[in-house]
């Protein structure tokens, strides 16, 4: 008798005891999340046509972005986590360098500079930085005992002070608070102590009259004062939100109908495919129009948060929750500039409004989410 007729099997077992990666977790796709990011692109160019005046060369091009953002989202999901998180500080100091470099070889445009030129192509590090940093910040809380002494906090806050400050000198301060916000959420989720947190919104109020009267610029004031009264320079800084706040108004529960709206197709709202995009969407298909957009958002913003508590490392659920909560806040704060409850900062509609260089930032964010939720299960190492 051989040694095989004493080995025990169970029926089937050699099929239903192993667990097979379906064909999304081959390709490192996140079937859900990609699922709403092409309703959300698709909506967008639909509202991108008529904020633009029906022109179709404004969506092929902004077609063309979305295709290579896609492309990029792949690419950057077939990292490893683990990968991702060994790169993260070389990536960090790569960006700082570049950030520096801005002031002396940068391309200026708008009364600003900061773009860098190289072979012919054209960009922001500050975008980059947008998602280096919540890398950074959850690459070395993911290497300490959670949650954080007031020394490691220390130490992340430099971390994250560093890019905000070369950012705000371009000048670019709404970039430069946003980016702050992605460093800050990292520490957040790694558990620091509402002590600390308390302690830094009392120095920040205490800091609010020396920042006003010794940090921001004549222009930054005038955004401040505009959103608390725009009436007092209506035909000056005041024109953007009073037209987008009549937009918004003027579009009621229904809207007036696609392609219909007539403070956007008549050029009475500037800025109308990008930075005051959803004035239009409100003015067009009213409020349901723009609830449905929220909801979308929503969607996507939970599906992040599901992503980041089903992560099976540190660095990757400090790394989701951030990314997926400085996506909120760009949300926020563009719709509440567009409403006139914040500060007019140049912050576009994401995914909606026209642009390139943000479109791609944000899918390299959305392909580290991908990269995450296909992380191989512990249970299957």
């Amino acid at each position: 008798m051989s040694h095989s007729d004493f080995v025990r099997q169970m029926p089937g077992a050699g099929s239903e005891l192993v667990r097979r990666n379906s064909i999304w977790q081959r390709l490192h796709i996140d079937p859900t999340l990609l699922l709403l990011l092409l309703v959300l692109t698709a909506a967008g160019l639909f509202v991108l046509y008529s904020a633009s005046g029906q022109d179709m060369s404004v969506i092929y091009k902004q077609g063309r972005f979305f295709m290579l953002a896609y492309a990029v989202m792949f690419i950057i999901a077939q990292f490893d986590v683990e990968r991702i998180k060994r790169l993260a500080p070389a990536a960090y100091v790569g960006c700082v360098i570049l950030l520096i470099l801005v002031p002396f070889f940068g391309v200026g445009a708008k009364g600003a500079q900061r773009w860098l030129s190289l072979g012919g192509l054209r960009f922001q590090p500050a975008e980059l930085m947008k998602v280096v940093l919540p890398m950074a910040a959850a690459w070395y809380f993911s290497k300490r005992v959670l949650p954080p002494s007031l020394r490691h906090v220390l130490i992340s806050l430099i971390i994250v002070v560093v890019p905000t400050l070369l950012i705000a000198k371009q000048p670019d301060l709404g970039t430069s608070i946003l980016i702050a916000t992605s460093g800050l959420f990292v520490l957040f989720f790694a558990g620091i102590r509402w002590s600390y947190i308390v302690g830094a919104l009392g120095l920040l109020v205490m800091a609010a009259y020396p920042m006003w009267h010794f940090v921001l610029h004549d222009y930054q004031k005038q955004r401040i004062l505009t959103m608390l009264n725009p009436e007092s320079d209506k035909l000056g800084a005041g024109w953007n939100i009073i037209q987008s706040k009549t937009a918004i108004g003027s579009g009621g529960f229904d809207g007036k109908g696609w392609l219909n709206g007539t403070q956007s197709q008549l050029d009475f709202l500037p800025e109308s495919h990008t930075d005051f995009i959803i004035a239009v969407l409100a003015e067009e298909l009213g409020l349901k129009g723009v609830l449905i957009l929220i909801s979308l958002y929503l969607l996507i913003i939970g599906r992040g948060l599901w992503i980041g508590y089903k992560a099976q490392h540190c660095f990757g659920r400090l790394l989701a929750g951030s990314i997926t909560l400085t996506f909120f806040v760009y949300v926020f704060v563009n719709m509440g500039m567009v409403s006139g409850l914040l500060p007019v900062v140049g912050v576009p509609l994401p995914l909606v409004s026209q642009g390139g260089t943000s479109v791609v930032s944000l899918m390299v964010g959305f392909g580290l989410l991908m990269a995450i939720s296909t992380e191989k299960r512990i249970i299957d190492q």
